[in-house]
């Protein structure tokens, strides 16, 4: 079994707006109409931009190659249906500092984020077993 990451959120009892920390501690608030904090579906391009924007540059650093800034732009199209599921997403990596000469490199570790290492990006696959269960207190 691999390792296991736990997290919770609590209704704030106004509105859509839930708050409650990541495992490490940090404060997260996850707002259903997106004021007080991010939507739920910008929270998953919001994880999706950080894992593959961490991946990239720790990719760059094995590989050497310099980099002064890297912006990462995502956006998501989502159906017109229920469930309103992103159909469409498009990943935009601004960069400063790579040489013309490393290029590839970039596009190597862009590659290899995407096809291999981004667990945000492959935990959107339909082949993950979800369960739910209800607690009554």
């Amino acid at each position: 079994m691999g390792q296991l990451r736990r997290i919770g959120l609590s209704w704030t009892g106004g509105g859509r707006v839930f708050r409650g920390e990541s495992q490490g501690g940090a404060p997260v608030t996850i707002d259903g109409d997106s004021k007080a904090g991010p939507g739920p579906m910008e929270t998953l391009l919001f994880s999706l931009a950080g894992c593959t924007g961490s991946d990239i540059v720790d990719i760059l650093e094995k590989m050497r190659v310099p980099l002064t800034r890297l912006d990462v732009q995502i956006e998501g199209e989502r159906a017109e249906t229920q469930p309103r599921r992103y159909v469409r997403i498009l990943a935009r990596y601004v960069t400063e500092g790579v040489a013309e000469a490393d290029e590839a490199k970039l596009r190597r570790a862009v590659e290899l984020s995407v096809d291999r290492y981004c667990s945000v990006l492959h935990s959107l696959r339909r082949d993950i077993e979800f369960t739910s269960e209800i607690v009554r207190r």
